[in-house]
């Protein structure tokens, strides 16, 4: 988790964003080395973690052009940097169905494509955007055990698929399966539960002819690698996190971001006062499991609200008001969203340059 010596971050405000390109680059040339050879055709990486253009042109110019968006705001971001396809997995209800059709009609050089879970849907997405001249693009979305969205595979996910082959304004791309429900540290248990949704597709497609396959999110995606043939979707890998990199040592990523903040005051003995709140850092997990320091010994948060962070330290007089540190979020995905930009550092050296997570916003 702990960075090297960063020098210049003085002249950062916090609290602040960091990213490291270079870390960022190689994390990108490892999701290549799992995909193998044909990762070009295998890697549709997920946009939800960075948000950023500059990472998602780092991916292009490594030769990865196919994306999984969770927004409107995500898939607009890589058509405008000419992503050739770009699968939106989520399906969309209400306005966002029209939004969804308006970047097929605006960027005609991208492929996109949606996910549907149930015939109400499908008909309404066909019945509002859909044309014979110009199919909409679906995938079937399949619950694979994390119960979040998804139709299960039984007796009703064939009226969903006979319905799609016999509509001729929309085409069906493929099968979507997003096994976010599987965390487990150790990678023995992982690949079982792994291997008992593999069965299950391979059951299911010996009998019906699927063209793609998008499956798996980062803590499977090494074993979806060396199992399948399958389109791989990581996301997290990009930036990676302390939460990843603590349970899933086996997957070799380098944390390539993290947040600058600063004491802002000491209210008494052995506490100190950092500016990172809740807008600042994901507070979805525990207290003490949301932000970890490496430079503090010997410390518990103790108090979390808008734009403070409440810390109980033994060696509370080495911290005065302005001291830096570097704090490095559990869960980095809802981290980033919290910021309109992010700081770059080059080696051991901040710098002016600056990326805008230009894809924060849904819409």
């Amino acid at each position: 988790m702990n960075w090297p010596k960063i020098n210049g971050l003085e002249m950062i405000s916090s609290p602040a964003l960091l990213v490291d390109p270079e870390k960022i680059s190689t994390n990108i040339d490892q999701m290549i080395r799992i995909a193998g050879d044909n990762f070009k055709e295998r890697l549709r990486p997920h946009l939800k973690t960075h948000k950023m253009s500059n990472v998602t042109q780092l991916q292009i110019n490594k030769g990865i052009n196919q994306f999984k968006a969770s927004t409107i705001s995500e898939a607009k971001m890589a058509a405008q940097l000419k992503a050739k396809d770009i699968l939106l997995a989520y399906q969309p209800v209400g306005p966002n169905i029209n939004k969804f059709g308006k970047l097929i009609d605006d960027f005609p050089e991208s492929s996109f494509a949606t996910i549907i879970d149930n015939l109400g849907s499908a008909k309404k997405i066909t019945s509002e955007i859909g044309s014979s001249s110009n199919p909409v693009r679906l995938f079937i979305d399949i619950n694979c055990g994390m119960n979040r969205t998804g139709i299960p595979f039984d007796e009703s996910l064939g009226p969903l698929r006979e319905w799609t082959e016999k509509e001729p304004r929309i085409t069906l791309s493929g099968l979507h399966i997003y096994d976010g429900h599987l965390h487990q540290p150790e990678l023995e248990t992982r690949r079982a539960e792994v291997i008992k949704i593999n069965n299950l597709i391979k059951d299911y497609i010996s009998i019906n002819a699927i063209p793609e396959i998008v499956i798996g999110g980062s803590p499977t995606f090494g074993l979806w690698a060396e199992l399948t043939d399958w389109n791989l979707s990581p996301g997290t890998v990009l930036l990676w996190d302390a939460g990843y990199a603590r349970s899933f040592p086996d997957l070799d990523f380098s944390i390539a971001s993290c947040l600058l903040t600063r004491v802002i005051s000491k209210p008494e003995k052995d506490l100190i006062c950092v500016d990172l709140g809740h807008k600042s850092v994901a507070a979805e997990n525990p207290l003490d499991d949301r932000v970890f320091f490496p430079d503090l010994n010997d410390y518990k948060i103790i108090g979390h609200s808008e734009e403070h962070l409440v810390i109980k330290t033994r060696h509370s007089e080495k911290y005065k008001p302005g001291h830096l540190l570097l704090g490095f979020p559990k869960h980095i995905c809802p981290t980033v969203a919290l910021h309109n930009h992010a700081n770059i550092i080059h080696g051991n050296m901040a710098s002016t340059e600056t990326w805008e997570v230009n894809a924060r916003n849904r819409i």
